[in-house]
C-alpha cells in the first residue's frame, strides 16, 4: 500500500522564506522604523509586515520593498561584501531609489547623476543607485559595464593592446553597437552599455563633466608625469545583482572610494592590465635582468607612491592599505560585538602589496555568503547563444583590422597613444588631460 505525501497548500515558497528572514532582520536592527507596535514599514510591527508581504507574493509573485527597507538592504549588502576591506562606513551609504526607472535612456541619465553626486568635487561619497527589480516575466534592466567608468582597450593585429587590456571585450561590444571610439589614447572613457526590457542594447557616452580624473605624478621623480598616466576618481561597480529579501535588482551601481593599491598595484601594475612595472623600473634605472634584484617590488612601491601622492595633491579622497587594514579590524570588532558574522575573503582583504606588514594578514576569517548581498552574475556574453558568439568573433576580427588602420593613420599625424607596454616602450598620451575639478570592485575594495 502506497501513501502519498501531499504538499501543504500554504507551504511558504523560497521567496516567502527569504522575504520573511529579511523583514525580521530589518525590524531587529531598526526597531524605531517598524518594530512591534507599528512604524514606517508596516502597521502592527514585524508580524503584520510579514503577513502583508506574504499576501503580496501570493497575489503577484513578488513584493515591493518600502524605501526604508531598500536603504537598509543596500547598506547591509555592503556590510556583507566579503571582498571589501572598507566596510567600516557601511551605514553612510546613500541610497538613491530609482526603482520607477527602467528604460536605457533613464538609466544612463541617472548613472551620470550618480557619478556627479558621488564625486562631490573630490570628496568622494559612498552612493548606491537602485533601478527597477526583476519581476515575474519582466526582467529588470542591467548595465554591461563592470564599472560605470572604464577605459577602452583596443587590440591590434600583432596582439598588443592600446589602453586597458581588461576592457577589450567591452570595447569591442561598444564599437559593434555603434560607438565611434575615442582618439585611441590609453585612457579613452568607454560608454555605458545598457540592456533594458523591450529595447535593443544601447550605448551612451559619459559627459566629460561626470568623469573626474587625476593625472599621476611622483613626489620625487619629475619624469613620472611624462608617462602621461591618469586614473578616474570614482570606482562605481555596476555589474552585480543586489539581492534583498529574495528580490533581485540587476542594475544597482554602487561606489565607495579607492584604496591606492587598487589603482597602483592592480589596474596599472598587473601584467594582464596596464603592465607598467617594466616601464617604471626602466625609468628608475633598476636592473631587470634578474628577479632577485626585486625590481618589480621596487617599481610597484613607487607606482603606488605616485597614486597616493597624486590623489592627495588633487584633493581626491583615497586611502592607503595600512590605514584601511586597521579600519577593517575595527569594523570586524564592531560586528563581533554586535553579535553579527563578518564574512571576509582573505585573498581580497589582504592588500596586494606588503600584505604581511598589515594586521589583516595574520588571522583567518569566516567567508560565508550572506543576504542581503551584492552578487556576481554571468557576463552578458556568457548568456549569448553559440551562433551569436561565433558571429561576434567574426566581428571582433573585423574591428581589430579597423582599429589597426585608425591607429596607423594617427601615428602618421601625431604622437602615438599609450600602448600596453609589452614592447618595453614608455607610454605617452595623446591630447590634454581632463582637468581635475576642485578637490578630489566595488564600494572601496571592489575596484580591482
Amino acid at each position: 500500500m502506497f501513501h502519498f505525501r501531499h504538499k501543504p497548500k500554504n507551504r511558504p515558497s523560497d521567496l516567502e522564506r527569504a522575504a520573511e528572514a529579511f523583514v525580521r532582520l530589518f525590524h531587529a536592527e531598526n526597531p524605531g522604523d517598524g518594530g512591534e507596535g507599528g512604524g514606517k514599514s508596516g502597521e502592527g510591527g514585524v508580524e503584520a509586515r510579514i503577513g502583508q508581504v506574504r499576501d503580496e507574493i501570493r497575489a503577484t509573485g513578488t513584493y515591493v520593498h518600502t524605501e526604508e527597507e531598500l536603504t537598509f538592504g543596500a547598506r547591509v549588502a555592503w556590510r556583507n561584501s566579503s571582498r571589501c576591506i572598507g566596510r567600516l562606513y557601511w551605514r553612510s551609504l546613500r541610497v538613491r531609489d530609482r526603482r520607477h526607472l527602467s528604460t536605457a535612456e533613464e538609466l544612463a541619465a541617472e548613472c551620470v547623476e550618480h557619478l556627479t553626486e558621488a564625486t562631490a568635487g573630490g570628496r568622494i561619497r559612498p552612493v548606491a543607485t537602485v533601478f527597477a527589480p526583476d519581476r515575474p516575466g519582466e526582467p529588470g534592466p542591467r548595465i554591461w559595464n563592470d564599472q560605470l567608468i572604464r577605459y577602452a582597450g583596443y587590440r591590434r593585429r600583432d596582439g598588443t593592446v592600446v589602453g586597458d587590456p581588461g576592457n577589450v571585450r567591452l570595447t569591442k561590444t561598444a564599437r559593434a553597437l555603434g560607438w565611434t571610439a575615442g582618439p585611441g589614447s590609453g585612457f579613452d572613457v568607454l560608454p555605458l552599455v545598457i540592456e533594458a526590457r523591450g529595447e535593443a542594447v544601447r550605448h551612451f557616452d559619459l559627459p566629460r563633466s561626470a568623469v573626474l580624473e587625476v593625472p599621476l605624478s611622483h613626489p620625487d621623480f619629475a619624469w613620472f608625469a611624462e608617462l602621461g598616466l591618469r586614473w578616474h576618481a570614482v570606482p562605481a561597480v555596476s555589474d552585480m545583482d543586489l539581492e534583498i529579501g529574495g528580490i533581485t535588482y540587476p542594475a544597482a551601481p554602487f561606489n565607495g572610494w579607492y584604496m591606492g593599491t587598487e589603482i597602483g598595484a592592480r589596474n596599472l601594475g598587473d601584467a594582464e592590465r596596464y603592465d607598467l612595472l617594466p616601464t617604471v623600473a626602466e625609468r628608475l634605472g633598476l636592473d631587470t635582468s634578474k628577479e632577485r634584484t626585486l625590481w618589480r617590488d621596487r617599481a610597484l612601491v613607487e607606482l603606488n607612491v605616485a597614486v597616493l601622492h597624486s590623489f592627495r595633491s588633487a584633493g581626491v579622497t583615497i586611502t592607503d592599505h595600512h590605514t584601511e587594514s586597521r579600519r577593517f579590524l575595527t569594523h570586524l570588532g564592531k560586528e563581533e560585538a554586535a553579535g553579527r558574522s563578518c564574512p571576509a575573503d582573505w585573498s581580497w582583504i589582504v592588500p596586494p602589496i606588503s600584505g604581511s606588514a598589515t594586521p589583516v594578514f595574520h588571522r583567518y576569517y569566516d567567508d560565508e555568503e550572506l543576504r542581503p548581498g551584492f552578487v556576481r552574475r554571468p557576463s552578458p556574453r556568457a548568456l549569448m547563444p553559440t551562433q551569436a558568439r561565433a558571429a561576434g568573433q567574426s566581428l571582433d576580427r573585423r574591428l581589430d583590422r579597423q582599429f589597426d588602420r585608425q591607429f596607423d593613420r594617427q601615428r602618421l599625424d601625431r604622437r602615438s597613444p599609450i600602448d600596453h607596454p609589452k614592447s618595453g616602450e614608455a607610454p605617452v598620451t595623446d591630447g590634454p588631460d581632463v582637468p581635475v575639478g576642485g578637490g578630489d570592485r566595488d564600494v572601496q575594495g571592489a575596484g580591482r
